[in-house]
């Protein structure tokens, strides 16, 4: 049975909701994000305080939550020409995919994510790429994850289990989920400190959270909202 993971957290709503759900489910938890220049690096500040935000609001996690860690990954920026590491619009490539997609992004992480659980003593890496709202990434896939887990596994001689909650569920689902886990108090933090942005805006304070409003991270979390509170409603 594991005991121990490793949460790629970015300080959004998705990662938020992974981390809630394996302080749940194993009795070490440790965090790890990644610096690759992106345009919204305020998440990087807005996760901090959601670390502090559940440490202090959520005492039987607190004593779980472990180390948190940060890795510089300006080679991804540098390799990229997206509207994530470019100062340019957002919109569709021929390709079909849109230009927020960073190629071997979360490849990298999870290669990265590895190393890092390996010499952590950590099992499970968690991660909160999802096939249902997504933007048709070639890495959210879940295909994509059961290959990197097989993978790293392989080539570190060490069994990893890559587990993704969100895999197959949307962005309403997964408002429902973080209520699940933690409650009023869990959503209301998650509104309150998490970003998502691709802008990186913290001024613009919405009933879901601060954003651009805009952007396609922004459509989709309130998207997400109205469905979530729509539910609870009726």
């Amino acid at each position: 049975m594991h005991k121990t993971a490793l949460v790629l957290f970015s300080g959004g709503q998705d990662s938020t909701t992974c981390l809630a759900h394996a302080l749940n489910a194993y009795e070490r938890v440790e965090t790890v994000a990644f610096d690759y220049r992106q345009r919204h690096s305020v998440e990087l500040q807005a996760r901090l305080q959601v670390l502090q935000a559940l440490r202090q609001q959520f005492p039987k996690w607190s004593s779980r939550l472990g180390q948190d860690h940060c890795l510089d990954l300006a080679v991804l920026g540098e390799v990229s020409e997206t509207s994530l590491t470019r100062e340019m619009a957002f919109q569709m490539q021929t390709d079909g995919l849109p230009n927020t997609f960073v190629p071997g992004r979360n490849l990298l992480f999870l290669t990265l994510a590895a190393a890092l659980a390996y010499r952590r003593g950590l099992e499970v890496i968690v991660t909160g790429v999802c096939e249902t709202d997504f933007s048709g990434y070639p890495d959210c896939r879940d295909d994509t994850m059961k290959a990197m887990q097989l993978a790293l596994s392989l080539g570190m001689d060490k069994r990893f289990l890559i587990e993704t909650p969100l895999m197959w569920i949307d962005k309403a689902a997964t408002w429902r989920l973080a209520d699940t886990l933690g409650g009023q108090a869990l959503v209301d933090l998650i509104v309150e400190h998490t970003h998502t942005c691709y802008l990186g805006d913290r001024e613009h304070r919405h009933a879901w959270g601060y954003g651009c409003g805009e952007c396609p991270a922004c459509e989709l979390r309130l998207r997400g909202w109205q469905q979530y509170r729509s539910g609870q409603a009726s």
